[in-house]
């Protein structure tokens, strides 16, 4: 019989792309997201995690055998980011039914895990990179870390199986997602070609010139499909990423080529996207009109402030993946081809032209 699956976030980046592969891989898969979704082979539930009484009667009859949690809602302070994500974790853990079988819950965070919360993000005194799992938590409050201890007490709880993952900034298609680095970038590019404006990087001379790696959502999936089905992997925390390094002053280069701009010197001056597009969403509706695309709301496409956090680190920002390699993860993906077939894929959509 099928395995069945709930992959919760279906909508987003990681969450469409697990759904995608868990369908492929022959699994019964629901997907649920604020507002449901729409994607070949998924069965949708629509709840807010918010909700306790209303996410346990929509969840009343899904049993199950794996779940799959890609999803969190950006709030205006830390304190609210654990109050409300820790919520949505354990409303979801509380709303399933208590397994009859095994089950095996895998939780999607990411190298905030390291670096810190929004408000500290990258500040302060952190732990040497490359990050690895064994490094333990930053003396500070953390959403993540509140997320973790509402899964480590379901699991003690209702006896399933457990992983975490920790992408680095992730690659893959979503509209209307908080934290969208490879579309906000194609936007931008496009932005930058039909207004003859400079395509200019935005980050800091840490990341221009130092090493870096990211993570495809596909490769995501394969990492969290992989945790399910490796007893070795279980009750266990993972970096993920492509496998490669590279350094921004050569993959700018590579993205401006594909868009057919040239990419402007880098002089060591940080001018974050936030201001670069903040006058932009006119000049989108026109571009969008003049193409015939499909979403003329910049804001749907481009995530300036989260891509801004990312290449504006002051240090250099690597990850480890010794853990999982150890245990027989072999996949690897190129981050430049990530970047060209989603590239691809949005104009495919007719999201940019």
């Amino acid at each position: 019989m099928a395995k069945t699956a709930l992959v919760v976030g279906a909508s987003g980046i990681g969450g469409s792309a697990t759904a995608a592969l868990l369908v492929e891989q022959g699994w019964t898969v629901h997907g649920l997201a604020r507002r449901g979704v729409e994607q070949d082979g998924v069965q949708p539930v629509a709840a807010d995690l918010q909700d306790a009484a209303a996410t346990r009667a929509v969840l009343a009859g899904v049993n199950p055998d794996a779940v799959f949690i890609t999803t969190w809602a950006r709030q205006d302070s830390e304190a609210e980011n654990i109050r409300v994500n820790s919520a949505m974790v354990r409303n979801l853990l509380d709303a399933l039914p208590k397994p009859t079988g095994a089950r095996h819950v895998a939780l999607v965070t990411g190298l905030k895990h390291y670096l810190g919360p929004f408000e500290a993000y990258g500040k302060g005194t952190l732990p040497q990179t490359p990050f690895r799992e064994k490094q333990g938590r930053l003396d500070v409050e953390n959403f993540y870390y509140a997320q973790e201890d509402e899964l480590f007490a379901a699991a003690a709880r209702d006896g399933f199986t457990w992983s975490v993952h920790r992408p680095h900034t992730v690659i893959g298609r979503a509209i209307g997602n908080a934290m969208n680095m490879g579309t906000t970038l194609a936007v931008y590019a496009t932005i930058c070609r039909e207004t003859g404006r400079p395509f200019t990087f935005p980050g800091s001379a840490a990341q221009w010139n130092g090493l870096t790696d990211m993570t495809d959502a596909r490769q995501l999936a394969r990492h969290l499909l992989w945790a399910v089905e490796t007893e070795a992997a279980h009750d266990e925390a993972f970096n993920i990423v492509n496998g490669d390094v590279f350094r921004w002053s050569w993959m700018w280069g590579r993205i401006a080529d594909w868009f057919g701009v040239e990419a402007a010197p880098f002089d060591g001056t940080v001018r974050p996207l936030e201001q670069q597009m903040a006058d932009d969403a006119g000049v989108w509706r026109e571009i969008a009109a003049r193409a015939g695309l499909a979403e003329p709301n910049l804001d749907r496409l481009a995530s300036p402030w989260h891509t801004d956090a990312d290449l504006g680190r002051p240090i250099e920002v690597v990850t480890d993946m010794g853990k999982s390699r150890r245990l027989g993860f072999t996949a690897y993906q190129p981050t430049d081809d990530a970047f060209f077939d989603l590239f691809a894929q949005l104009r495919a959509d007719r999201l940019i032209p």
